[in-house]
């Protein structure tokens, strides 16, 4: 397979979701970060905006991109990037390092400033979003990963809701895509060799949480 290097740790490995497979890029980030949960509001806001990003480009392009990324848009710190101005945005479009697209770098702007207003109403940007974290794995022991949906009614509702207080650039197949990155619902294949770690990790997050019905 194009890009992969084959260690012997994992040879040792007996398996890994399917994507994980199709270059080395996507393997290091599936066994070290896909489906992982965190506490960090910083990350979670950064991995919406680079959702948004990549919004019709491949996850490779923004993977390849996210170092540079951080550095241009404050390593995604809400209220830093909250005080962006126009001038911010010339900067950013002249930058070939990361996508140059206007609506998407406006956007994350103004979702800093929608996530600031999030924390002053709400009193934690990731107790809001972790309220939207999945209990159960999506598949059960032999399901295929072709049952992995694109979208649920839970992404859709978290969509709509970010909608609703102006959010921009997420709509339920980003919002999906994001809740699978960041451990809020676990869509490693049950026999992946990650599983069992994320869905512990996951576990203890949810200790004491409400999650909506």
């Amino acid at each position: 397979m194009e890009g992969i290097v084959t260690t012997m740790m994992e040879e040792e490995v007996n398996y890994r979701c399917g994507w994980a497979e199709t270059h080395q890029d996507h393997l290091e980030y599936h066994d070290g970060e896909w489906g992982r949960p965190t506490t960090d509001r910083n990350r979670l806001f950064e991995k919406i905006c680079l959702e948004g990003f990549q919004s019709g480009l491949s996850w490779l392009t923004i993977l390849r991109k996210r170092d540079r990324f951080r550095e241009v848009f404050a390593q995604f710190d809400i209220e830093k990037v909250a005080s962006f101005t126009e001038h911010d945005v010339e900067r950013l479009l002249g930058d070939a390092g990361i996508v140059r697209h206007r609506g998407k770098i406006e956007a994350t702007i103004n979702n800093a400033q929608r996530a600031h207003e999030m924390i002053e109403t709400e009193g934690s940007f990731v107790d809001w979003i972790w309220s939207w974290a999945v209990k159960d794995p999506t598949l059960k022991p032999g399901e295929s990963e072709s049952n992995i949906p694109a979208k649920t009614d839970r992404s859709i509702a978290l969509a709509k809701e970010l909608k609703t207080r102006g959010w921009k650039f997420f709509g339920p197949t980003t919002a999906y895509a994001f809740m699978q990155s960041e451990g809020l619902v676990n869509d490693h294949a049950v026999d992946c060799h990650v599983f069992d770690a994320c869905q512990r990790e996951r576990v203890q997050m949810l200790v004491g949480r409400q999650l909506r019905p």
